[in-house]
């Protein structure tokens, strides 16, 4: 149930078939040479469409912005502060609260480590301030991976590269222009800096050259699968009260 397309009538009418709701989170954010810079967002949104296809959920509007730390001096990428993002979350989960809706799976396609954390900072003061609800924090990337660990020939592939290259050739193929060279980020341990791409020249972590359209449509399908499974065991979960 694609809340963007749905009339009025038809979301009070969904609201019969699920009180379910992913929230998709993406980013505006350089992804190497080679993808476009809403890579994040259009692969979220494409895998929580899919999975509600496999079992009724409801699809909120994606958010195309998100907190960049580690490409935030790279061209293209354009983050919001963490202040920002966190009152964003909290508020569209008011929101849909007020619609009836319980269950709440945010689930983004950025992977920044800030990012997911404010996820999840967030969640749990969603938690505190409505007893009624339940609400889980999903790294897309993570689920991805974890589905098609078989197919993936890259360790610690990550950031445009094998993966969502080949995700994106598979779903648009016609935002794919070019290739990047293989590359992993080279930040010093522990020490923050501020010209990230000093570390980081191609904005690329793994190797692109590795992705084909056939691994992308499987993975697309494995990960719809797995996070279709996730909403019906989330959907009859009860949090223990005591030990």
């Amino acid at each position: 149930m694609i809340v963007a397309d749905m009339t009025m009538p038809e979301f009070v009418a969904g609201l019969e078939k699920s009180r379910t709701i992913f929230l998709p989170f993406g980013s505006t954010e350089e992804h190497g040479q080679h993808l476009p810079l809403d890579t994040d967002t259009l692969q979220v949104y494409a895998s929580v469409k899919a999975a509600a296809t496999l079992y009724p959920t409801f699809v909120a509007p994606q958010v195309h912005y998100g907190i960049c730390r580690s490409t935030s001096t790279h061209p293209g990428t354009v983050g919001i502060s963490p202040d920002t993002f966190r009152a964003l979350v909290r508020d569209l989960v008011k929101g849909y609260y007020g619609q009836g809706l319980r269950n709440f799976i945010l689930i983004s396609g950025h992977a920044g480590k800030t990012h997911i954390g404010a996820l999840i900072e967030t969640g749990e003061e969603m938690l505190a301030a409505f007893p009624d609800i339940r609400l889980a924090v999903i790294n897309e990337y993570d689920f991805c991976c974890r589905a098609g660990r078989q197919i993936i020939e890259v360790e610690d592939d990550s950031h445009a590269g094998e993966v969502e290259t080949s995700r994106i050739q598979y779903l648009f193929p016609g935002l794919v222009k070019g290739t990047s060279a293989r590359e992993f980020p080279d930040f010093p341990e522990y020490t923050l800096v501020r010209n990230k791409q000093a570390y980081w020249t191609g904005g690329v972590w793994g190797d692109p050259a590795l992705a084909s359209q056939e691994k992308g449509k499987k993975l697309c399908q494995l990960t719809a699968e797995a996070l279709a499974d996730f909403v019906k065991g989330f959907e009859h979960f009860t949090e223990r009260l005591s030990k």
